[in-house]
């Protein structure tokens, strides 16, 4: 079957989410008197793990995986906050630097205009909410490439149901068969992908695919040569 369209993952694919996690953690930490060493920026990571995947499953909405993501930090490095006002103010506080660190990967663009300038379509799919989605793609200059924007607030499904593929392709008005997926996380971007009937491919940056992953790329820059025909 002809490829048509290229679904691509935004945070930690198109945008460098975890490098802007860390530099905003290197200066909000500070400010609300928590040492911004490895151990607690790793914590961090952890908490916001957890409460993300009871967000995914429906369990709490994104505001309350925010303040439950704080109010589990914050008891973990002695300094615990139950009033939801105030946990509200002080991840604002976080939110805005993060916002503040938002930038592409190097390889995101020319990857985007490579696979355009062929003649297959591009759209996004993320597990994310609307708005902050949508103005990291402005923030960081691809929303012209990008396409279409499918999140998981819009589609009211989450990465790894396989149902949200099958959703953003029908609504992109692609047959699965045709679209390849790719992104960062093998268990949200691959596996149900494939499930749904899409082609995929396992964008690996650190090296730590799965043993046995055949399809997968250390950088954009190798996507358009191995999407498209020579």
């Amino acid at each position: 079957m002809k490829l048509c369209g290229v679904l691509l993952d935004l945070d930690g694919t198109l945008l460098d989410h975890e490098a802007a996690v860390s530099a905003a953690l290197l200066r909000w930490l500070p400010t609300i008197g928590v040492e911004p060493d490895a151990g607690t920026r790793s914590l961090w990571a952890t908490v916001q793990e957890r409460h993300l995947e009871a967000w995914r499953a429906g369990l709490v909405t994104f505001q309350q995986q925010r303040r439950g993501r704080l109010r589990d930090f914050l008891a973990a490095v002695g300094t615990p906050c139950e009033d939801d006002g105030r946990l509200d103010t002080l991840f604002s506080g976080f939110l805005l630097m993060y916002e503040q660190s938002w930038a592409a990967y190097p390889d995101a663009r020319p990857a985007l205009a490579a696979i355009r300038q062929a003649g297959l379509r591009t759209a996004v799919l993320t597990n994310g909410i609307e708005e902050q989605q949508t103005a990291k793609l402005a923030r960081i200059g691809l929303r012209d490439l990008a396409g279409p924007v499918y999140t998981a607030e819009t589609l009211g499904l989450f990465k790894p149901d396989p149902a949200v593929f099958t959703e953003a392709c029908r609504r992109w008005g692609l047959a699965p068969e045709t679209v390849v997926s790719v992104g960062d996380r093998h268990d949200l971007d691959v596996l149900p992908a494939r499930a749904a009937g899409l082609r995929a491919v396992h964008l690996d940056r650190p090296g730590t695919a799965p043993p046995g992953e055949a399809h997968r790329i250390g950088s954009l820059r190798e996507l358009p040569a191995l999407l498209l025909p020579h």
